[in-house]
């Protein structure tokens, strides 16, 4: 692991999915205001443009408080040799946004990424709304200004309804407020901060247990032993094989403490594929 400070950069580049105005860069905005943003058409193109040296970083939602896991960054991961350098985690105010003069009653369809339309399925519902999936929330707002459907509202950001010249219809459109989505930022060098013991940090990696009864409960028994705190276990199959299944963690630990080191050892023990992701801080909006 080497200890490379990053964050000044003459490329200074970010890149995200989805269209400009999405929530991807409005999280960019955040994080990097006097960056260079770059949309991309899909998560893969993004991190590829960073492991191609076209950018620095990728901003990519991994999940969100009221629709869970972004399941395809998941299936992304195993494929990537991209490091974890930061997470960030943005408030999500979902807007339903149409053409100017439209009226919420004129309204028969509602276009939004299949996210953001499983975050607003109670109030699509309550307007009596066809929710129809699109490939990107400001990519929807994009093509409602492109093709000019009365009859069409989409859900998105503010930043999209400015950018795209259409009228907020309500805001906070979201069914439950505080809705949220953590966002990981990936880059080609790892950039693990140095470990002080009264700072707090997450540490995110991927593993395959070995094919022995118990191997899950065993390899995860050390984290306990050691008193780490585990906020994240997803699986997910490799390949398409029912007998392989891979494992990303999130844990609140430094690789570098004596604890997490500890708990790694047996981890590796019963696993194998072990991959360290990266360590970073922890995100102010956990506390």
């Amino acid at each position: 692991m080497s200890h490379v400070d990053v964050a000044i950069n003459a490329d200074q580049i970010v890149a995200y999915q989805g269209e400009p105005g999405a929530y991807s860069h409005l999280a960019c905005k955040h994080c990097f205001p006097d960056w260079q943003m770059i949309n991309c058409a899909s998560f893969s193109q993004a991190l590829a443009k960073v492991e191609n040296g076209e950018a620095h970083y990728a901003m990519i939602p991994v999940e969100n408080s009221t629709a869970g896991r972004v399941e395809e960054i998941y299936r992304e991961l195993k494929g990537t040799q991209l490091y974890v350098v930061k997470e960030h985690f943005e408030p999500v105010n979902h807007c339903l946004i149409a053409l100017p003069d439209t009226t919420i009653e004129s309204i028969q369809l509602i276009g939004s990424h299949p996210q953001a339309l499983a975050q607003c399925d109670r109030n699509i519902k309550g307007i009596n709304a066809k929710a129809v999936a699109m490939y990107d929330t400001a990519g929807a707002a994009k093509h409602l200004a492109e093709s000019k459907q009365q009859d069409l509202a989409v859900i998105s950001s503010s930043l999209a309804a400015e950018l795209y010249g259409l009228t907020i219809l309500q805001s906070h459109f979201n069914d439950v407020s505080g809705n949220t989505t953590r966002f990981l930022v990936f880059s080609r060098q790892q950039k693990m901060p140095i470990y002080e013991p009264d700072q707090r940090y997450i540490t995110s990696f991927l593993f395959k247990v070995r094919n022995i009864p118990a191997a899950l409960y065993k390899a995860m028994g050390g984290f306990a032993t050691h008193g780490i705190n585990m906020l994240k276990l997803e699986s997910y199959m490799l390949d398409g094989h029912f007998t392989a299944t891979q494992f990303y963690v999130d844990v609140e630990a430094h690789f570098q403490s004596p604890s997490m080191q500890a708990a790694l050892e047996e981890l590796r023990f019963f696993s194998e594929d072990v991959r360290i992701l990266g360590t970073y801080y922890a995100d102010s909006f956990r506390k």
